[in-house]
C-alpha cells in the first residue's frame, strides 16, 4: 500500500485521513477492504492514535464501518446514497453554473479549455487517473463564482461520487465518448452567458450518470431524489422524458 507523506507530526492523523480517502475513492482500497489499524502504523510508520482518529473521520463521512477491535471496513456501493449524493450535486452545481455562466476570466476559460484537452488525450491513452484528475478541474472551473464553503462542499461531493462514476466506467466504456460532448456543450453555454441552458445541461449530465450507475447496482430501482432534484432545476424529471426530447426543448428555448 501507497505510503502517506506527513509534512508536519501536528497534521498526521488529517494526512493519513486524506490518504485513505483517496485510495478509497481511487479504488486502490475497494469495497469490503478489511483495515487494521495496528497493521496500518506499521505500514505507515506511526503510532495507532492518528489512525484512530482517521478512522473516526472516514466514518463520519460514510467511507468505512468500524468496531471497537480498531479494525475498519470499506463500505460498499449504496443505491440510496448515491441517489441523495447526485441529488445534492444537482442542485448545488446547478445553482453554480448558473451564477458562474457569463463570468469566467479569459484564463478560466484557456484552463477549461485545457482540462477539456487533457480528458481527451487521457480517453485516448486509456489513462483513468489523469481523466478523472481533468474532469474534476473543469467541473471546479465551472462553478468557480461560487463562495470557498460553497465550493469545499461541492468538490466534496464530487470526490464522493467518482467511486460511482468510476464504477460506471468500468462495467461501461462507451459510455464516456457520449459524456465528451455532453462536456462540450456545457462549457459552451458556462462561455456565452446562458445560465439557465447552462443548468439544464449540468443537471442532465449528472442525472444520465446516477441513474446509469443505480441501474447496474440494482435494476428496476428508482431515483426519487434525483429526480426530485432536476424538477428544482428543470421544472422536470428527466427520467420520465426521453433524453432526446428534452435536449431539443432546451435548445429550443435559447437557439
Amino acid at each position: 500500500m501507497p505510503r502517506p507523506v506527513i509534512s508536519h507530526p501536528r497534521r498526521t492523523s488529517i494526512e493519513i485521513h486524506d490518504h485513505l480517502r483517496w485510495l478509497i475513492l481511487d479504488g486502490v482500497l475497494p469495497p469490503g477492504t478489511e483495515l487494521k489499524q495496528a497493521e496500518l502504523a506499521r505500514a505507515f510508520d506511526v503510532s495507532r492514535t492518528p489512525l484512530r482518529e482517521a478512522f473516526r473521520m472516514l466514518q463520519e463521512e460514510g467511507l468505512i464501518t468500524a468496531d471497537i477491535n480498531h479494525r475498519g471496513r470499506v463500505t460498499g456501493l449504496d443505491v440510496a446514497d448515491l441517489d441523495c449524493l447526485y441529488a445534492a450535486r444537482i442542485s448545488l452545481e446547478a445553482m453554480g453554473v448558473r451564477v458562474t455562466a457569463g463570468h469566467l476570466t479569459r484564463q478560466e476559460v484557456q484552463e477549461a479549455s485545457a482540462h477539456l484537452h487533457d480528458m481527451d488525450r487521457a480517453e485516448a491513452g486509456a489513462d483513468v487517473a489523469a481523466w478523472h484528475e481533468a474532469h474534476r478541474a473543469f467541473h471546479r472551473v465551472l462553478v468557480s463564482r461560487c463562495t470557498p464553503t460553497v465550493l469545499r462542499t461541492i468538490t466534496s461531493y464530487s470526490e464522493r461520487s467518482e467511486r460511482y462514476l468510476r464504477a460506471l466506467q468500468d462495467r461501461h466504456p462507451g459510455v464516456f465518448p457520449q459524456r465528451r460532448q455532453e462536456h462540450y456543450d456545457l462549457f459552451a453555454a458556462v462561455m456565452a452567458g446562458v445560465p439557465e441552458r447552462a443548468a439544464g445541461l449540468i443537471a442532465g449530465h449528472l442525472a444520465r450518470t446516477a441513474r446509469r450507475v443505480i441501474g447496474d447496482l440494482a435494476p428496476g430501482r428508482e431515483a426519487p431524489a434525483v429526480g426530485q432534484a432536476t424538477v428544482m432545476v428543470c421544472g422536470e424529471d428527466l427520467g420520465m422524458t426521453p433524453v432526446e426530447n428534452w435536449t431539443l426543448a432546451i435548445k429550443g428555448v435559447h437557439t
